[in-house]
């Protein structure tokens, strides 16, 4: 491993890691469209390699059709689609995976070049060899997401989806983390206060918040309760609980719906506090200051996104920049973490 020891700093590094951070921020994009479009199970085989390839005339676009057909989405909730409305969620799809495929090679082959001009010490080649094995993993999680909805079922199975998403929001925060490490060095000394320990809290809370943002978009709970900020006029869902704890976890459109909305005031709130006791701490630098309100005011226009898609009962496109919103505020996040272990 002595070939991959030449500095823990390196600009090209992060700048190809930020790059491929803002890939997964498309997909991450991109695969909303999917679940907003009703794209997601317009493809139903899994070939990494051979599904590069779209169907390039009419027996081969009547072939997919036909194997869509077959699946209850389409049957019970599709049945009568004309071969370009299906065209049109299936571009959805192969882009989205067309997406993951790119993001791929470009981590692999970036990373085979700087390890042979030495641009990356040992540290960070095991760190990064880790996360081309999360991003690989992604691929076979989003498979798995798929199968859930071929059998028995009109939709995605919506934990499976809050497992995709939040495999994708954990490479998205490793990605950006790395990137600052390789564009500043390693910490060579760390700020001893509490701010470390507070901010990675804040990155766990709007982590947990891209979760449950997940079982709503997979129990299409944004297409209820589309007044704020009462909930069908009430403080509390009618139709809160399910069959059974896990049932109203993670299936009650009531419940996660209402799950979603108190988990953005905490993080609202904290992050407001956050950024006000940060702009008074006279031992925290000027960026991390800067972060801090820059995190608060992304915070605030997500929360202000939220509650207009809520109310407009999740336009795709409003949708789309929801979720773009939720990848920036979580990059956001990991960034105001990284700064404040800084001296």
């Amino acid at each position: 491993m002595t070939s991959f020891l030449k500095s823990d700093r390196s600009r090209a590094v992060a700048f190809w890691l930020f790059a491929v951070a803002a890939l997964v921020t498309a997909m991450v994009v991109v695969g909303g469209a999917t679940r907003l479009t009703g794209s997601g199970l317009s493809i139903t085989e899994w070939k990494p390699i051979k599904g590069v390839i779209p169907p390039l005339n009419l027996a081969e676009w009547q072939a997919e059709f036909a194997r869509y057909r077959q699946i209850p989405q389409y049957q019970q909730l599709n049945r009568g689609m004309s071969l370009g409305q299906f065209q049109s969620i299936y571009w959805w799809e192969w882009s989205h995976r067309l997406l993951g495929r790119l993001l791929g090679v470009a981590f692999l082959v970036p990373f085979v070049w700087f390890a042979v001009r030495r641009e990356i010490n040992r540290r960070m080649a095991w760190r990064l060899a880790i996360l081309f094995v999360l991003g690989g993993l992604q691929g076979a999680v989003g498979w798995w997401m798929v199968a859930s909805g071929l059998e028995g079922r009109l939709y995605v199975a919506p934990e499976r989806l809050m497992i995709h998403l939040g495999l994708a929001f954990a490479l998205l925060g490793a990605l950006v983390w790395t990137a600052m490490d390789a564009w500043a060095g390693w910490a060579r000394q760390t700020l001893p206060s509490p701010w470390g320990g507070r901010a990675l809290g804040l990155v766990g809370l709007i982590y947990v918040q891209v979760l449950l943002g997940a079982l709503v978009a997979g129990n299409h709970a944004g297409l209820v309760y589309n007044d704020w900020p009462l909930m069908g006029g009430r403080l509390f869902p009618a139709d809160y609980a399910a069959q059974g704890l896990w049932a109203t976890l993670a299936h009650s459109q009531g419940a996660v719906q209402l799950h979603h909305r108190l988990m953005a005031y905490l993080v609202l709130m904290v992050a407001l506090a956050f950024a006000w006791t940060a702009s008074r701490a006279t031992y925290l630098a000027r960026e991390s200051k800067t972060l801090g309100g820059v995190l608060a005011a992304a915070v605030v226009i997500q929360a202000l996104l939220g509650i207009a898609t809520l109310m407009t009962a999740v336009p795709p496109a409003l949708g789309m920049v929801h979720q773009l919103m939720a990848a920036i505020v979580f990059s956001l996040a990991v960034a105001f973490a990284w700064r404040v272990r800084r001296i």
